[in-house]
């Protein structure tokens, strides 16, 4: 089944002049549409970037793939490049162009508070909530539901989905894209013990995201109890991520699915963060740290670590350990049959 998402015709040799790579067969082969190698249909093109699926490059009725240099010529046409994956992501932005998902203007069920600055190029859609003093740049979309509290400042070319809250004071730069129902700027944890109970603590801090950033959906980003949460450009957060008050994310940062940053830890550039790791707050991770999924980090880490393992160490260590762990049952049955000899 075809993608419901829009998309073009275009031949494979021009797909090769577009994203520079060698062609390699009939460059008049019509291209229509994308798809994984082993579900790929004729006029789909495909791509192999990991050598686990060269297995079925003899058997996919793509029309065409996407190869690195080293994979002998298959039987079908192919583009060629050092880069297949990046390349790919090429293909399929020419493919399938971005599509309009509100006009520009501000759509008649949209409240727009006095105050609201919104440039006559940005696009606000059906049910959004601009309150008092909030500005959206030039070419900015708010799809629908979306709210921005007071002050609250959108750069340029933004992409705002459905449902997303972005609260008192925080500021969005240019290009930034935030998927559906994620919140920005939302209170930070912080009570104080006290006779009655906990009291809380007044969050009075904001959210600052640079350039570039992209947003998965169901996202918690908590602004400063004093002073910003910092997201810095190029960083990319993929759905349901927890980062608390006062976090630092550096440039270009991965974060993925269900990690949680406690406040005031810091990351530098670079840091890779996979699946359901877990950093305890007022660490600092260097430039370029990565760590493993189901981490937990509760310390900090220089910069170019690999670390993973719950406590997070150094990862030959944590491997090593883990082997260790697997031959513990012999082990044990060893030293059994040692006590067992030396109590006869």
């Amino acid at each position: 089944m075809k993608s419901s998402t829009s998309r073009i015709e275009v031949t494979l040799g021009e797909l090769a002049r577009r994203t520079q790579a060698e062609l390699e067969g009939d460059g008049g082969i019509r291209i229509t549409g994308a798809a994984p190698i082993d579900k790929a249909q004729p006029g789909d093109i495909t791509f192999i970037a990991n050598p686990r699926y060269l297995k079925y490059l003899e058997t996919t009725r793509a029309s065409a793939v996407v190869l690195d240099k080293e994979v002998p010529r298959p039987e079908i046409a192919a583009l060629r490049h050092t880069n297949p994956y990046l390349t790919f992501a090429h293909i399929i932005d020419i493919l399938y162009p971005d599509e309009t998902e509100v006009p520009v203007g501000v759509d008649k069920s949209a409240v727009i508070e006095r105050g609201a600055s919104i440039s006559e190029k940005a696009c606000i859609g059906p049910l959004c909530h601009i309150r008092e003093g909030a500005s959206v740049g030039e070419g900015s979309r708010l799809v629908s539901s979306v709210y921005l509290g007071r002050n609250v400042k959108i750069g340029k070319d933004c992409l705002i989905y459905p449902g997303v809250h972005i609260m008192d004071g925080c500021t969005l730069g240019n290009n930034v894209i935030v998927h559906s129902s994620t919140v920005i700027g939302s209170d930070g944890f912080g009570f104080a013990e006290s006779e009655s109970g906990l009291k809380k603590i007044k969050q009075i801090g904001w959210v600052e995201i640079e350039d570039d950033v992209e947003i998965g959906s169901n996202c918690s980003i908590d602004r400063g109890a004093l002073g910003p949460t910092r997201i810095g450009a190029g960083t990319k957060i993929d759905n349901l991520v927890q980062i608390a008050h006062n976090v630092e994310i550096g440039r270009s940062c991965i974060i993925v699915s269900q990690v949680g940053i406690s406040g005031s830890t810091k990351l530098g550039n670079g840091v890779v963060l996979a699946g359901q790791v877990g950093i305890i707050g007022h660490l600092d991770l260097g430039d370029g740290v990565m760590v493993g999924a189901q981490s937990g980090v509760a310390k900090s880490v220089p910069a170019g670590k690999k670390v993973f393992g719950s406590p997070a160490r150094d990862i030959t260590e944590t491997k090593r350990i883990e082997v260790a762990l697997t031959r513990l049952p012999e082990l044990l049955k060893r030293v059994k049959k040692i006590e067992d000899k030396l109590s006869d």
